[in-house]
Protein backbone atom coordinates (compact mmCIF):
# COMPACT_ATOMS: atom_id res chain seq x y z
CA UNK A 1 0.00 0.00 0.00
CA UNK A 2 1.30 3.46 -0.87
CA UNK A 3 2.61 5.50 2.05
CA UNK A 4 0.87 8.65 0.83
CA UNK A 5 -1.81 9.31 -1.75
CA UNK A 6 -0.66 10.91 -5.00
CA UNK A 7 -2.00 14.46 -5.39
CA UNK A 8 -0.85 17.96 -6.22
CA UNK A 9 -0.17 18.46 -2.52
CA UNK A 10 1.85 15.28 -2.09
CA UNK A 11 3.82 16.10 -5.24
CA UNK A 12 4.68 19.53 -3.86
CA UNK A 13 5.70 17.87 -0.61
CA UNK A 14 7.96 15.48 -2.51
CA UNK A 15 9.47 18.42 -4.38
CA UNK A 16 10.04 20.42 -1.20
CA UNK A 17 13.70 20.56 -0.41
CA UNK A 18 14.64 19.13 -3.80
CA UNK A 19 16.89 22.10 -4.49
CA UNK A 20 18.61 21.93 -1.11
CA UNK A 21 22.34 22.16 -1.69
CA UNK A 22 21.89 23.61 -5.17
CA UNK A 23 22.74 27.34 -5.20
CA UNK A 24 19.65 29.40 -6.10
CA UNK A 25 21.49 31.13 -8.95
CA UNK A 26 22.46 27.77 -10.44
CA UNK A 27 18.87 26.53 -10.24
CA UNK A 28 17.56 29.73 -11.82
CA UNK A 29 20.11 29.54 -14.64
CA UNK A 30 19.20 25.92 -15.32
CA UNK A 31 15.53 26.85 -15.55
CA UNK A 32 16.25 29.82 -17.83
CA UNK A 33 18.25 27.55 -20.14
CA UNK A 34 15.42 25.02 -20.24
CA UNK A 35 12.86 27.75 -20.99
CA UNK A 36 15.03 28.98 -23.88
CA UNK A 37 15.34 25.43 -25.12
CA UNK A 38 11.61 24.72 -25.08
CA UNK A 39 10.82 27.99 -26.85
CA UNK A 40 13.37 27.33 -29.58
CA UNK A 41 14.27 24.56 -31.97
CA UNK A 42 14.78 21.35 -30.05
CA UNK A 43 17.69 19.06 -30.92
CA UNK A 44 16.85 15.37 -30.92
CA UNK A 45 20.35 13.93 -30.60
CA UNK A 46 20.74 14.39 -26.83
CA UNK A 47 18.48 14.40 -23.77
CA UNK A 48 17.26 17.83 -22.74
CA UNK A 49 17.93 17.12 -19.05
CA UNK A 50 21.67 16.60 -18.80
CA UNK A 51 22.52 16.30 -15.10
CA UNK A 52 21.18 16.42 -11.56
CA UNK A 53 20.97 20.22 -11.43
CA UNK A 54 19.01 20.31 -14.71
CA UNK A 55 16.64 17.63 -13.51
CA UNK A 56 16.14 19.16 -10.06
CA UNK A 57 15.42 22.57 -11.57
CA UNK A 58 13.07 21.06 -14.14
CA UNK A 59 11.21 19.00 -11.56
CA UNK A 60 10.72 21.90 -9.15
CA UNK A 61 9.74 24.30 -11.92
CA UNK A 62 7.77 22.16 -14.39
CA UNK A 63 6.40 19.06 -12.67
CA UNK A 64 3.46 20.84 -10.97
CA UNK A 65 2.37 22.39 -14.29
CA UNK A 66 2.74 19.14 -16.24
CA UNK A 67 0.84 17.32 -13.48
CA UNK A 68 -2.07 19.79 -13.64
CA UNK A 69 -2.26 19.67 -17.45
CA UNK A 70 -2.23 15.85 -17.46
CA UNK A 71 -4.82 15.85 -14.69
CA UNK A 72 -7.11 18.05 -16.79
CA UNK A 73 -6.88 15.67 -19.75
CA UNK A 74 -7.39 12.61 -17.54
CA UNK A 75 -10.40 14.21 -15.86
CA UNK A 76 -12.02 14.57 -19.28
CA UNK A 77 -11.24 10.93 -20.12
CA UNK A 78 -12.71 9.75 -16.81
CA UNK A 79 -15.84 11.86 -17.33
CA UNK A 80 -16.35 10.15 -20.70
CA UNK A 81 -15.55 6.66 -19.38
CA UNK A 82 -16.34 6.63 -15.64
CA UNK A 83 -16.53 2.85 -15.37
CA UNK A 84 -13.18 2.16 -17.02
CA UNK A 85 -10.22 1.51 -14.71
CA UNK A 86 -6.82 0.80 -16.31
CA UNK A 87 -4.76 -1.94 -14.73
CA UNK A 88 -1.53 -0.99 -16.48
CA UNK A 89 -0.11 2.30 -17.71
CA UNK A 90 2.90 3.30 -19.80
CA UNK A 91 4.20 6.87 -19.52
CA UNK A 92 6.25 7.47 -22.68
CA UNK A 93 8.92 10.13 -22.29
CA UNK A 94 7.72 10.45 -18.72
CA UNK A 95 10.94 11.94 -17.36
CA UNK A 96 10.48 12.65 -13.67
CA UNK A 97 6.96 11.19 -13.79
CA UNK A 98 4.50 14.09 -13.57
CA UNK A 99 1.90 12.37 -15.77
CA UNK A 100 2.33 9.17 -13.76
CA UNK A 101 1.48 11.08 -10.59
CA UNK A 102 -1.64 12.42 -12.34
CA UNK A 103 -2.68 8.92 -13.45
CA UNK A 104 -2.23 7.55 -9.93
CA UNK A 105 -4.34 10.38 -8.52
CA UNK A 106 -7.04 9.93 -11.16
CA UNK A 107 -7.62 6.32 -10.14
CA UNK A 108 -6.75 6.74 -6.48
CA UNK A 109 -7.41 3.48 -4.67
CA UNK A 110 -7.12 1.49 -7.89
CA UNK A 111 -4.07 3.11 -9.50
CA UNK A 112 -2.56 1.11 -12.37
CA UNK A 113 0.91 -0.38 -12.39
CA UNK A 114 2.98 2.20 -14.26
CA UNK A 115 6.03 1.89 -16.48
CA UNK A 116 7.90 5.15 -17.10
CA UNK A 117 10.09 5.31 -20.19
CA UNK A 118 12.62 8.06 -20.88
CA UNK A 119 16.13 8.29 -22.28
CA UNK A 120 17.45 10.78 -19.70
CA UNK A 121 18.83 8.67 -16.87
CA UNK A 122 19.09 11.65 -14.45
CA UNK A 123 15.37 12.29 -14.94
CA UNK A 124 14.50 8.65 -14.36
CA UNK A 125 16.63 8.55 -11.23
CA UNK A 126 15.02 11.61 -9.72
CA UNK A 127 11.55 10.46 -10.73
CA UNK A 128 12.21 7.14 -9.03
CA UNK A 129 13.35 9.00 -5.91
CA UNK A 130 10.32 11.29 -5.78
CA UNK A 131 7.85 8.46 -6.35
CA UNK A 132 9.24 6.10 -3.71
CA UNK A 133 6.43 5.08 -1.38
CA UNK A 134 3.80 6.84 -3.50
CA UNK A 135 3.65 5.35 -7.01
CA UNK A 136 3.58 1.70 -8.07
CA UNK A 137 6.00 2.30 -10.94
CA UNK A 138 9.02 0.91 -12.77
CA UNK A 139 11.48 3.25 -14.49
CA UNK A 140 13.32 2.23 -17.68
CA UNK A 141 15.71 4.01 -20.00
CA UNK A 142 14.51 3.89 -23.61
CA UNK A 143 15.28 5.92 -26.70
CA UNK A 144 12.01 7.55 -27.77
CA UNK A 145 12.00 7.25 -31.55
CA UNK A 146 11.07 5.14 -34.54
CA UNK A 147 12.61 1.99 -33.04
CA UNK A 148 10.56 2.15 -29.82
CA UNK A 149 8.35 -0.87 -29.18
CA UNK A 150 5.87 -0.78 -26.32
CA UNK A 151 4.46 -3.68 -24.38
CA UNK A 152 0.68 -3.92 -24.57
CA UNK A 153 -0.90 -1.83 -21.83
CA UNK A 154 -4.29 -0.41 -20.87
CA UNK A 155 -3.34 3.26 -20.92
CA UNK A 156 -0.58 5.16 -22.70
CA UNK A 157 0.25 8.76 -21.82
CA UNK A 158 2.57 11.01 -23.84
CA UNK A 159 2.91 14.41 -22.17
CA UNK A 160 5.08 17.30 -23.39
CA UNK A 161 7.16 14.93 -25.52
CA UNK A 162 6.25 15.43 -29.18
CA UNK A 163 8.03 18.79 -29.46
CA UNK A 164 11.32 17.06 -28.65
CA UNK A 165 11.00 14.68 -31.61
CA UNK A 166 11.40 14.88 -35.36
CA UNK A 167 8.26 14.59 -37.47
CA UNK A 168 9.05 10.97 -38.30
CA UNK A 169 9.65 10.09 -34.66
CA UNK A 170 6.40 11.79 -33.62
CA UNK A 171 4.36 9.82 -36.13
CA UNK A 172 6.09 6.57 -35.17
CA UNK A 173 5.52 7.17 -31.44
CA UNK A 174 1.82 7.98 -31.79
CA UNK A 175 1.27 5.01 -34.09
CA UNK A 176 3.05 2.70 -31.64
CA UNK A 177 1.11 4.14 -28.70
CA UNK A 178 -2.15 3.44 -30.55
CA UNK A 179 -1.05 -0.11 -31.34
CA UNK A 180 0.00 -0.88 -27.76
CA UNK A 181 -3.00 0.67 -25.99
CA UNK A 182 -5.74 -1.81 -25.16
CA UNK A 183 -7.86 0.94 -23.64
CA UNK A 184 -6.87 4.57 -24.13
CA UNK A 185 -4.19 7.01 -25.28
CA UNK A 186 -3.82 10.51 -23.79
CA UNK A 187 -1.44 13.00 -25.42
CA UNK A 188 -0.72 16.44 -23.93
CA UNK A 189 1.29 19.29 -25.46
CA UNK A 190 1.82 22.97 -24.63
CA UNK A 191 -1.22 25.12 -25.39
CA UNK A 192 0.51 27.03 -28.17
CA UNK A 193 -0.34 27.15 -31.88
CA UNK A 194 2.44 24.66 -32.69
CA UNK A 195 1.48 22.46 -29.74
CA UNK A 196 -2.08 22.37 -31.07
CA UNK A 197 -0.79 21.45 -34.53
CA UNK A 198 1.10 18.49 -33.06
CA UNK A 199 -2.04 17.39 -31.23
CA UNK A 200 -4.12 17.61 -34.41
CA UNK A 201 -1.56 15.49 -36.28
CA UNK A 202 -1.51 12.94 -33.44
CA UNK A 203 -5.31 12.94 -33.32
CA UNK A 204 -5.50 12.02 -37.00
CA UNK A 205 -3.10 9.12 -36.47
CA UNK A 206 -5.14 7.83 -33.51
CA UNK A 207 -8.34 7.95 -35.54
CA UNK A 208 -6.63 6.20 -38.46
CA UNK A 209 -5.56 3.48 -36.02
CA UNK A 210 -9.19 2.83 -35.09
CA UNK A 211 -9.48 4.76 -31.83
CA UNK A 212 -12.41 7.02 -30.95
CA UNK A 213 -11.71 10.58 -29.81
CA UNK A 214 -13.50 11.19 -26.51
CA UNK A 215 -12.00 14.52 -25.40
CA UNK A 216 -11.77 17.38 -25.79
CA UNK A 217 -13.50 16.95 -29.15
CA UNK A 218 -17.15 15.86 -29.14
CA UNK A 219 -16.49 13.87 -32.33
CA UNK A 220 -13.74 12.09 -34.26
CA UNK A 221 -14.21 14.10 -37.44
CA UNK A 222 -12.05 16.93 -38.74
CA UNK A 223 -11.32 19.82 -36.39
CA UNK A 224 -13.59 22.74 -37.37
CA UNK A 225 -10.90 25.34 -36.69
CA UNK A 226 -9.55 26.76 -39.93
CA UNK A 227 -5.76 26.21 -39.92
CA UNK A 228 -3.84 29.33 -39.00
CA UNK A 229 -6.83 31.22 -37.60
CA UNK A 230 -6.98 29.88 -34.06
CA UNK A 231 -6.00 26.93 -31.91
CA UNK A 232 -7.74 24.74 -29.35
CA UNK A 233 -6.26 24.82 -25.87
CA UNK A 234 -7.22 24.88 -22.22
CA UNK A 235 -5.84 26.16 -18.91
CA UNK A 236 -4.93 24.62 -15.56
CA UNK A 237 -4.31 26.63 -12.39
CA UNK A 238 -0.86 25.94 -10.86
CA UNK A 239 0.46 27.12 -7.51
CA UNK A 240 3.74 28.99 -8.00
CA UNK A 241 6.77 27.77 -6.12
CA UNK A 242 9.53 30.01 -4.79
CA UNK A 243 11.59 28.97 -7.84
CA UNK A 244 8.79 30.13 -10.15
CA UNK A 245 8.78 33.50 -8.43
CA UNK A 246 12.57 33.84 -8.55
CA UNK A 247 12.73 33.04 -12.25
CA UNK A 248 9.60 34.72 -13.55
CA UNK A 249 8.93 37.42 -10.97
CA UNK A 250 5.42 38.60 -10.25
CA UNK A 251 3.40 38.58 -7.06
CA UNK A 252 0.54 36.18 -7.82
CA UNK A 253 0.70 32.87 -5.93
CA UNK A 254 -0.42 30.99 -9.04
CA UNK A 255 -0.17 30.89 -12.81
CA UNK A 256 -2.25 29.26 -15.54
CA UNK A 257 -0.67 26.47 -17.56
CA UNK A 258 -2.03 26.47 -21.12
CA UNK A 259 -2.18 23.03 -22.70
CA UNK A 260 -3.63 21.15 -25.68
CA UNK A 261 -4.57 17.49 -25.55
CA UNK A 262 -6.38 14.56 -27.10
CA UNK A 263 -7.82 11.50 -25.37
CA UNK A 264 -8.93 8.52 -27.46
CA UNK A 265 -10.20 5.05 -26.60
CA UNK A 266 -10.39 1.59 -28.15
CA UNK A 267 -13.68 0.84 -26.40
CA UNK A 268 -16.98 2.50 -27.30
CA UNK A 269 -17.63 5.81 -25.54
CA UNK A 270 -20.13 8.57 -26.20
CA UNK A 271 -18.26 11.90 -26.21
CA UNK A 272 -19.74 15.04 -24.68
CA UNK A 273 -22.39 16.72 -26.88
CA UNK A 274 -20.23 19.87 -26.86
CA UNK A 275 -17.14 21.31 -25.14
CA UNK A 276 -16.63 24.83 -23.75
CA UNK A 277 -13.54 25.99 -25.67
CA UNK A 278 -13.10 29.48 -24.26
CA UNK A 279 -13.47 31.05 -20.84
CA UNK A 280 -17.22 31.69 -20.41
CA UNK A 281 -18.18 35.36 -20.64
CA UNK A 282 -20.45 36.49 -17.83
CA UNK A 283 -22.69 39.45 -18.56
CA UNK A 284 -25.56 40.93 -16.61
CA UNK A 285 -28.33 38.38 -16.84
CA UNK A 286 -26.61 36.15 -19.39
CA UNK A 287 -23.62 33.90 -20.08
CA UNK A 288 -21.89 33.51 -23.46
CA UNK A 289 -20.46 30.03 -24.09
CA UNK A 290 -18.12 29.33 -27.00
CA UNK A 291 -18.66 25.70 -27.89
CA UNK A 292 -17.25 23.00 -30.14
CA UNK A 293 -19.95 20.52 -31.20
CA UNK A 294 -20.17 17.83 -33.89
CA UNK A 295 -21.77 20.37 -36.22
CA UNK A 296 -18.91 22.83 -35.69
CA UNK A 297 -17.99 25.88 -33.62
CA UNK A 298 -20.69 28.10 -32.21
CA UNK A 299 -21.76 30.38 -29.39
CA UNK A 300 -24.66 29.72 -27.04
CA UNK A 301 -26.27 32.46 -25.00
CA UNK A 302 -27.82 31.32 -21.73
CA UNK A 303 -30.04 33.81 -19.90
CA UNK A 304 -32.08 33.87 -16.72
CA UNK A 305 -35.05 32.74 -18.77
CA UNK A 306 -33.36 29.34 -19.07
CA UNK A 307 -33.97 28.73 -15.35
CA UNK A 308 -31.60 26.20 -13.68
CA UNK A 309 -29.47 26.05 -16.84
CA UNK A 310 -28.50 29.69 -16.27
CA UNK A 311 -26.92 28.90 -12.91
CA UNK A 312 -25.13 25.94 -14.46
CA UNK A 313 -23.84 28.20 -17.21
CA UNK A 314 -22.52 30.68 -14.65
CA UNK A 315 -20.70 27.81 -12.95
CA UNK A 316 -19.34 26.39 -16.22
CA UNK A 317 -15.60 26.49 -16.76
CA UNK A 318 -13.33 26.48 -19.76
CA UNK A 319 -12.94 22.87 -20.87
CA UNK A 320 -16.22 21.58 -19.39
CA UNK A 321 -18.63 19.46 -21.37
CA UNK A 322 -21.95 21.08 -22.19
CA UNK A 323 -24.75 20.83 -21.29
CA UNK A 324 -23.86 19.71 -17.75
CA UNK A 325 -26.54 16.99 -17.79
CA UNK A 326 -24.25 15.21 -20.25
CA UNK A 327 -21.61 14.78 -17.55
CA UNK A 328 -21.51 11.15 -16.41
Amino acid sequence: MNASAPSAESLRAALAGLLDGLPPTQAAKAVERLITHYRGTTPTDAPVLRDRSDVAAYAAYRMPATFEAARGALDALRAAAPEWVPGTHTDVGGGTGAASWAVAEAWDGAAPRTTVLDWAEPALGLGRELARGVLDAAWHRERIGTALRLADTDLVTVSYVLKELTGADRAALVTEAARAARGAVVIVEPGTPDGYERIIAARALLVDAGLTVVAPCPHSGACPIEPGTDWCHFAARVSRSSLHRRVKGGSLPYEDEKYAYVAATRFPVTPAPARVVRKPQLRKGLVLLDLCAPEGLGRETVTKRHGPLYKQARDAEWGDSWPPEADV
